[in-house]
């Protein structure tokens, strides 16, 4: 997921922390859905704009 969005590996699992990205335990492991991608990317496009 991370190189799907060009983010890094911290960042990707500081957003499955804050709950920004749905994830899955399946037994020891944690998976991101494929469609939680898009999902997330939907929802930064429908964000308001912050402020710099």
């Amino acid at each position: 997921m991370s190189r799907r969005l060009r983010i890094g590996r911290t960042t990707c699992f500081r957003l499955v922390l804050a709950g920004e990205i749905e994830s899955v335990t399946v037994g020891r492991l944690r998976r991101i859905p494929a469609d939680a991608v898009p999902a997330y990317v939907a929802k930064l496009r429908h964000r308001p704009a912050e402020a710099a």
